[in-house]
């Protein structure tokens, strides 16, 4: 009876992976873009993303597993991920997870050494388990490096910004030709929520408002709050926008600095533990001979 389970388990375990891999191949291959739902991205109400409602065609029938999961919507957004994609990478973990100790279990059973079925079952769950944390803190880790570079970048943008309008252009021409200037996916996103807003006939600063509401980055919401008074009120905003580059550098500055000082103090712990080894060798000797 345990060699038919362990079999049962050798072969679940290799359908399992080979559904993974057809799952992955699968979703490589380029799908043919559907022009409904693009028009409806470009002409959808304000105050909605250009994100909200997009399902990503083959990804749809993972929206309720994504809403069980309750993804980092904030974070997602940050580095262009969609619900769906974050779900379909953490169950696709999981199942690696879930059949790697199987595999293992009946190669091993193969070459004639049998284990208990409740070894491949424990190490499967635990791994899955595993496997599935992985991949969320490897979002999570991608959405905090991308959230520095984008409030890096903001400062760029504040300055860029504070020339246009020096060199006497508009607040609307200020803020496009600022994101023109440089090259990088955060300007990109920029200038394609200005192109949204254009394209809307909203206004560009609300548009940034929106996008730095729905990725967490309140320093670009900061730019559409100061640009909404030169162009609401015709107020003259360049040295704001500069005093609130340099404020932003500051404080970025401070946040590494902080950063430093709590990485110098793990690195503490290691040598307080050598200092007890070495003070155990040096004892030793001393309490042998008692």
């Amino acid at each position: 009876m345990i060699v038919n389970w362990q079999f049962a388990i050798a072969v679940g375990g290799g359908a399992t992976i080979g559904l993974g891999v057809f799952l992955v191949v699968r979703e490589l291959v380029p799908a043919t873009p559907a022009l409904g739902p693009a028009l409806r991205r470009l002409h959808q109400p304000a105050g909605t993303g250009p994100l909200a409602g997009a399902t990503g065609g083959r990804l749809e029938w993972l929206t309720g597993a994504s809403r069980w999961l309750r993804p980092p919507h904030r974070q997602l957004a940050l580095i262009d991920q969609t619900p769906e994609q974050y779900t379909l990478s953490v169950l696709l973990s999981a199942l690696i997870g879930l059949a790697a100790p199987t595999l293992v279990c009946g190669s091993l059973f193969v070459l004639g050494v049998h284990l208990p079925v409740v070894v491949p079952v424990v190490a499967s769950l635990g791994l899955a388990l595993l496997a599935a944390l992985i991949a969320h803190r490897s979002v999570l880790a991608k959405a905090a490096t991308a959230r520095d570079e984008f409030r890096a970048a903001v400062c760029t943008y504040l300055d860029l910004v504070a020339l246009q309008l020096s060199a006497a252009h508009g607040p609307v021409q200020s803020l496009e030709r600022a994101a023109a200037v440089c090259d990088g996916w955060v300007f990109d996103r920029i200038s394609e929520a200005l192109r949204i807003a254009q394209m809307q006939m909203h206004s560009p600063w609300d548009e940034l408002r929106e996008l730095a509401d729905r990725i967490g980055i309140p320093e670009l919401g900061d730019v559409g709050a100061i640009m909404r008074s030169s162009g609401s009120e015709g107020a003259q905003v360049h040295e704001t926008l500069r005093s609130r580059a340099d404020s932003l550098r500051d404080q970025i500055r401070t946040d590494n600095l902080a950063r430093a000082e709590g990485v110098t103090s793990r690195l503490d712990i290691p040598g307080a533990l050598l200092v007890f080894v070495l003070l155990g060798f040096a004892i030793y000797p001393f309490i042998a001979r008692l």
